[in-house]
């Protein structure tokens, strides 16, 4: 029997409360209030309150734990996810799926676990004034979290689903590895996305939030961030507004949330809608500008086998030829994986209507995917989106898709249909509007050379939000310093995916742990006036 981690500690006293269920309105203090408690306000909660500092986290979306995870769609992307996994950008353009739970991302994602790419690394010291952002500066950290959270690379067979994207570029000449994942006794079942039923992902929820919550933190749930109050010089209490138990609509009660330093880890869209609804000091307005995803786009092959793409490790195998090729300011490079074949996430991605459509679902235990993550933010036709404000206040990213990322799908497409041809795959159809199964790698590339790519048209997805609150030297263009401290508030830092001056070219829960341990230690030494745990003494 599974020992339910969030239910046994929630019994021994953890200081868990649902805002949803308050009565009257509610104060907390504390030394940190943490925003959020994915992969960056996860860790920051461990390494502070690890330092003796009293934490209250707090989260919009709902606790819920193993014996909540039944490795069904219907109730996990209601739950989990952001608007049900159909977060969209402003035009409707791009679909991205994001955690909304504790844990965030990090309780609902893949468990592929990347440290920040070295070029990636190089660029951001170039361009954003980081000189310590190298990859031996920040190996300590990395390796740091990749104990805590057991990461290795996957020693188990990849399932077929995996093995056509080995399989195809090896045929070709494409040299694929086994990606890492933050997993310890993992059962193989294929149903990461929903929620790991087994806690063998090593997710905040069942790691770094536990341990904080076993030092005395507070957690807050389906609790809504809705403002930091300025005196001017730095942040006096937060105000949370306490949603309903769907967690959609506010019930009459709010918390007041007083603290000597604020963290902001709601996540790159999150993060900057709080500072835009709380109206600080932006001057030279970079809060929400230079919003980054790693647009998607995918190809989906009808294989002679079954593959079951549903079952097995989600992601195994990777490529980064296609990334390597290009140099970080020439056309746009993309990296390779597969993703799950689930039949409701399935269903709402294939293209088509009616009886097109039902002879995919069809095929469903035969087909398979690469999805091509592509790598924006180091071009000057790669400028990214940008988060707003609907009119009540609720977050809004704009995102156009330019002719520069346009270029790239198409070789995209094209590269992915040569790969699964390669492995042997009876058609091919790439996720387009205009597209039709393809049996023949010379027909899939005259169609895709000919597709019109339009939003809309060019089925396009993201997991992976970035950027928004960009980390530099610089406060005329960017929102915190390289240890995420804000320009113009003298006690709040912001530790999430949000710092990252551009996207990274690789899956980013391992970089934001590893950014973020960096930074919470220093935080804790700051505020503790004494030395925090450090990985190694070395680190600068």
């Amino acid at each position: 029997m599974i020992r339910d981690i969030i239910a046994y500690g929630v019994k021994s006293g953890w200081k868990v409360h649902d805002a949803s269920q308050l009565s009257s309105d509610m104060h907390i203090d504390a030394d940190v209030a943490i925003v959020g408690t994915g992969a960056g306000g996860g860790t920051a909660a461990e390494i502070l309150s690890a330092a003796g500092l009293r934490v209250v986290l707090i989260e919009e979306g709902p606790l819920r734990s193993s014996s909540d995870f039944h490795m069904l769609e219907r109730e996990a992307y209601p739950q989990l996810y952001q608007d049900s996994a159909a977060r969209k950008t402003k035009d409707k353009g791009i679909t991205i799926l994001q955690g909304r739970a504790v844990g965030g991302s990090t309780t609902v994602n893949w468990t592929s676990s990347f440290r920040t790419p070295p070029e990636t690394l190089a660029y951001w010291r170039e361009q954003y004034g980081l000189p310590g952002y190298t990859p031996e500066t920040l190996a300590p950290w990395f390796a740091m979290m990749e104990r805590r959270l057991n990461i290795h690379p996957w020693a188990k067979a990849p399932n077929d689903n995996n093995d056509v994207l080995r399989r195809g570029a090896a045929k070709l000449g494409i040299l694929t590895e086994v990606i890492p994942r933050n997993v310890k006794g993992c059962w193989n079942l294929g149903y990461c996305g929903m929620g790991c039923p087994t806690n063998a992902k090593q997710s905040m929820l069942v790691t770094t939030i536990p341990s904080a919550l076993e030092r005395g933190a507070v957690l807050l749930t389906r609790a809504r961030a809705e403002r930091l109050v300025f005196d001017g010089a730095k942040i006096t209490s937060l105000r949370v507004r306490a949603l309903n138990a769907g967690g959609i609509t506010t019930s009459p009660y709010s918390v007041t949330v007083h603290a000597r330093h604020f963290v902001l880890a709601a996540g790159a869209i999150g993060s900057p809608a709080l500072l835009l609804r709380s109206a600080l000091p932006d001057p030279y307005e970079r809060v929400g500008k230079r919003t980054f995803l790693h647009p998607v786009v995918l190809s989906f092959a009808t294989m002679p086998e079954a593959v079951n793409g549903f079952s097995g490790a989600p992601q195994s195998i990777y490529t980064d030829h296609f990334l390597h090729t290009q140099p970080l300011d020439g056309p746009i490079g993309y990296k390779l994986e597969v993703p799950p074949i689930h039949p409701v996430l399935a269903a709402t991605t294939l293209i088509g209507f009616g009886e097109s459509h039902t002879r995919l679902m069809n095929e469903l235990t035969h087909g398979q995917v690469i999805i091509a993550l592509m790598r924006d933010g180091f071009n000057e036709h790669s400028q990214g989106g940008s988060v707003g404000l609907h009119a009540d206040g609720s977050p809004l990213l704009d995102y156009p898709i330019t002719d520069y990322i346009w270029e790239g799908a198409r070789r995209a497409l094209l590269t992915m249909a040569q790969i699964q041809f390669a492995a042997g795959a009876r058609s091919v159809l790439p996720m387009h509007e205009d597209a039709v199964p393809y049996h023949s790698l010379n027909a899939a590339s005259k169609a895709i050379e000919a597709f019109p790519m339009q939003i809309l048209r060019t089925l396009v997805v993201s997991a992976h939000v970035m950027g928004g609150c960009g980390m530099g030297n610089d406060p005329k263009q960017s929102v915190v310093d390289g240890n995420g401290a804000h320009y113009h508030a003298e006690n709040l830092s912001v530790f999430d995916g949000s710092i990252f001056p551009t996207s990274i070219g690789a899956n980013p829960q391992l970089s934001i742990y590893g950014i973020t341990a960096r930074n919470a230690t220093r935080l804790a030494e700051q505020l503790t006036g004494r030395p925090a745990l450090r990985p190694l003494d070395s680190v600068s």
